[in-house]
């Protein structure tokens, strides 16, 4: 018996050697897919050196934008509108930045690219919704009850329960600032 467990040793030592030798790597464990197996497939890690925050729910990971679904965050730069900042987007883009640049890993779920190109994703920071994190900070208004669940029914359901547990924002919807904000202007424009 003593004899079986050398040579079963010795035969581990040999193929680790020989897959060392080969260049194998150790699959990267997926937080995300710990959580979620059933988008294990999916799911996309992104370089964390390559992320620049635009804003609360939007970051650049290199030549791709990403619109974090299921939120709604203040801007705090308005896509060819002269709004100026939204009150509270600078502590958006600040938290999702710490979030963001502070996770071992970073993946997306994609869904599919909006009206401005941007790709509208599921985003995980080590295995957990950045969009939940977002909503529990009182930093981001919950937009699945709207835009409806974007073919992640358990993923839209954990943003709408977070949204109903947490406090709501001390800021007025996102959508519903830039709107009187365009309203206003085109009021106070000369005629």
């Amino acid at each position: 018996m003593a004899r079986l467990t050398v040579k079963l040793r010795l035969g581990l030592l040999v193929l680790l050697l020989l897959a060392a030798c080969r260049g194998y790597h150790a699959p990267v464990q997926s937080p995300a897919a710990a959580h979620y197996p059933h988008y294990s497939t999916e799911l996309v890690r992104v370089d964390k050196t390559a992320i620049r925050v635009v804003d609360g729910d939007t970051f650049h990971a290199g030549d791709l934008t990403i619109r974090v679904l299921g939120i709604d965050t203040p801007e705090t730069v308005h896509r060819g509108q002269p709004l100026g900042q939204e009150p509270f987007g600078g502590q958006a883009s600040a938290l999702a930045r710490k979030l963001l640049s502070g996770a071992n890993t970073v993946e997306y779920l994609p869904a599919e690219k909006d009206r401005y190109g941007r790709l509208l994703a599921h985003v995980f920071v080590d295995g957990e919704l950045l969009a939940i994190k977002l909503i529990e900070a009182s930093l981001a208004y919950e937009t699945v009850s709207h835009y409806g669940d974007n073919g992640f029914p358990d993923l839209a359901r954990e943003i709408e329960s977070a949204s109903q547990r947490s406090a709501t924002p001390a800021f007025m919807e996102p959508y519903r600032w830039r709107k009187l904000q365009r309203e206003e202007k085109a009021n106070a424009a000369p005629r």
